[in-house]
């Protein structure tokens, strides 16, 4: 997933995008923090920035529009896709076997693909998840890489035990803490009107159904002025949200990365009808609405033409 949909973590994700976007991302990093706390995600998100083929225009209309938008991967190009499904053959994830823990013929091949130049993207991207499984040899194996990475290559290690690598591995890191209890507030009248709105479109293809559910939408918009912008905006992000539980429950994925947990029966319902394609599609629009309001585009519009997308 792009950065834009990892709650929380606001200055640590400013900070990598800044990094990547002026190119001083740093070749070996450790992403600790409590289990759940978003570092793997992260470390995807990092991935895909390096890699999308339509960040580089994106962001640059993006920063013609405002000085404060942040690098960032667009999420659906072929590349992207890859990544967040783990087969892009330049994003290696390196993972605890049966027995538990990552053994030092796992690091071996990895290091030795990381030598190589990228196959088919611009960065290849080592992601050691529950780098803490690393035995004290497969440790030892990263060290002279870790300390001189090739240069088309960065590691990201994975954490929630930092002190269980070696104070040499540490050292040779540079350390991103990730703190617990960091997801953005819940804006509950915002989220039951997006799952009013998401179960209506759900109900059928009628057109005329469909405009008549933005009218939710549009709850306490007025005008159209920026205020109103902005209550619509919170609303898409409300649904934005309830888009990616609903793909975290298709792919039974952790649920401790529900944003939603409690409203996990409308989630469910909604997993019938937003899982795989159509929820992608779904996803993709309100990512698009969201860009169309902050140029300034009429709420009306942007809801109705959102509502015919879902």
């Amino acid at each position: 997933m792009p950065f834009r949909d990892i709650a929380g973590h606001r200055r640590l994700l400013d900070l990598l995008a800044r990094s990547i976007e002026r190119n001083t991302l740093p070749p070996s990093l450790i992403f600790e923090g409590p289990s759940g706390a978003g570092k793997r995600a992260t470390a995807i998100a990092v991935a895909q920035a390096l890699n999308c083929v339509r960040n580089k225009a994106q962001n640059e209309a993006l920063r013609t529009e405002s000085a404060e938008s942040r690098l960032d991967a667009c999420g659906t190009c072929a590349s992207c896709t890859k990544i967040a499904r783990g087969v892009h053959p330049d994003v290696l994830i390196v993972e605890p076997g049966d027995t538990g823990t990552i053994k030092i013929e796992h690091v071996r091949d990895v290091v030795d693909r990381a030598a190589y130049r990228p196959f088919e993207g611009r960065r290849r991207v080592v992601i050691v998840d529950q780098a803490d499984a690393l035995v004290t040899a497969a440790q030892n194996a990263l060290l002279k890489t870790l300390e001189e990475p090739p240069s088309s290559s960065i590691f990201i290690l994975v954490t929630s035990r930092p002190d269980m690598l070696l104070a040499t591995v540490r050292s040779r890191c540079i350390r991103l803490r990730f703190a617990e209890g960091v997801k953005e507030e819940i804006d509950e009248e915002a989220r039951e009107v997006a799952e009013r709105v998401l179960a209506q479109a759900a109900r059928g293809d009628d057109p005329g159904r469909r405009l008549e559910s933005a009218k939710d939408l549009l709850t306490n918009t007025g005008a159209g002025g920026a205020e109103d912008r902005e209550q619509l905006a919170s609303h898409l992000r409300a649904m934005g949200s309830l888009l990616r539980d609903v793909e975290v429950l298709a792919t039974r994925a952790d649920e401790r990365a529900l944003a939603n947990p409690d409203v996990r029966p409308a989630l469910e319902r909604l997993t019938q009808t937003y899982a795989g394609e159509r929820g992608v599609r779904a996803f993709t629009a309100i990512d698009q609405a969201l860009m169309a309001l902050d140029r300034n585009a009429g709420v009306k519009v942007v809801a109705d033409w959102l509502v015919l997308q879902l």
